[in-house]
């Protein structure tokens, strides 16, 4: 093969497909064109492989291929371009998709509290197993709410967020096991409803409601959602449906790991509530507004919208082109 004469036939051809490549916008026509393009010009460079090894003209050649490739591939898009489309759409699909287990977690998470609050205060011994008499009157009645100022708000604040945030995050990813999410529920149940046992004994039950809801209706939704998200998690490890265990196990990854990405930022709401609200001296009506609306904001992102992302084909997960083209199986 003749490689000069190769590229001064093709030189023109070669300059079209680099110049269609190194443009930011195409037209449908120009796409086309530049796919033509390169699919002749890998077939040049095949030939002048195969003839001649490798060459400077075939390395000019290469070159030219390698831009029009990522030209027609495409890049990864800014990060900070893909965060309205994670906020608006992917968080709130995702949250959308597991409302009724939010739900029916929060009902047996109550359910629990009432029920073991009940049976301990409703027996004396039980009680006195908790500890002496005056340890426990003194937690009702000094303890309990010193707890929320006796450090800086700040300091408060942090601490609690990252404490939740670990808790919340693990209940997402560790919920393939079935395990993890029903103990961390189970645990904080129990341990409520201890508290609620000693409270009401000592008469003070109704202070322990108003120092619990400022935050606790935010905090305690978001560790239901987590939990949630990992019974989800666990659930498509059981139940796969037409995929395989592995793809279905991916796609929920992907789409509930937006969960506990978005109660990272719902958790340093509710620390925030819970450091500079929970312990002020403020009207309760006040500080247990200042909680509902923390919780307004999250129930606002799951039912509003995440039904109106649902409705427009949202899941959670990513798109095929950031996740790849997916295993296609029958039924």
């Amino acid at each position: 093969m003749d490689l000069d004469a190769l590229q001064t036939a093709r030189r023109d051809e070669w300059a079209r497909l680099d110049d269609l490549s190194r443009r930011r916008r195409l037209s449908g026509p120009e796409v086309d064109e530049l796919i033509a393009r390169y699919q002749a010009a890998s077939a040049d460079l095949a030939d002048i492989k195969t003839s001649a090894g490798r060459t400077p003209q075939g390395d000019h050649v290469s070159t030219i291929l390698s831009r029009a490739r990522l030209a027609l591939t495409g890049a990864s898009d800014n990060v900070l371009r893909q965060l309205p489309r994670f906020f608006l759409h992917q968080l709130p699909a995702a949250l959308w998709r597991i409302r009724w287990t939010t739900l029916a977690i929060a009902l047996a998470f109550v359910l629990v509290v009432a029920v073991s609050g009940a049976w301990i205060a409703s027996d004396p011994v039980l009680v006195a197993a908790l500890g002496d008499e005056e340890m426990l009157r003194q937690y009702a009645e000094e303890r309990f709410t010193s707890y929320y100022t006796e450090n800086p708000a700040a300091v408060f604040a942090g601490m609690v967020w990252t404490n939740n945030a670990w808790i919340a995050a693990q209940a997402v990813l560790f919920g393939v096991t079935g395990i993890f999410p029903v103990y961390v529920l189970v645990q904080n149940a129990i341990g409520l409803g201890t508290t609620v046992a000693v409270m009401t004994v000592h008469d003070r039950l109704d202070i322990m409601v108003l120092y619990i809801l400022p935050h606790g209706l935010l905090e305690l939704t978001c560790i239901f959602v987590a939990c949630a998200a990992g019974l989800h998690m666990f659930w498509a490890w059981v139940a796969p449906g037409p995929r395989t265990r592995g793809a279905a196990l991916a796609a929920e990854g992907r789409s509930l790991a937006a969960v506990a990405i978005g109660l990272v930022f719902a958790l340093a709401l509710a620390g925030s509530v819970e450091g500079f609200v929970t312990g002020q001296p403020w009207p309760w009506w006040l500080k247990i507004g200042i909680g509902a609306v923390a919780l307004g904001v999250l129930l606002f992102w799951m039912l509003v919208l995440g039904r109106r992302a649902a409705r427009a084909g949202e899941t959670g997960d990513l798109t095929e082109y950031e996740a790849g083209t997916p295993t296609l199986v029958a039924g």
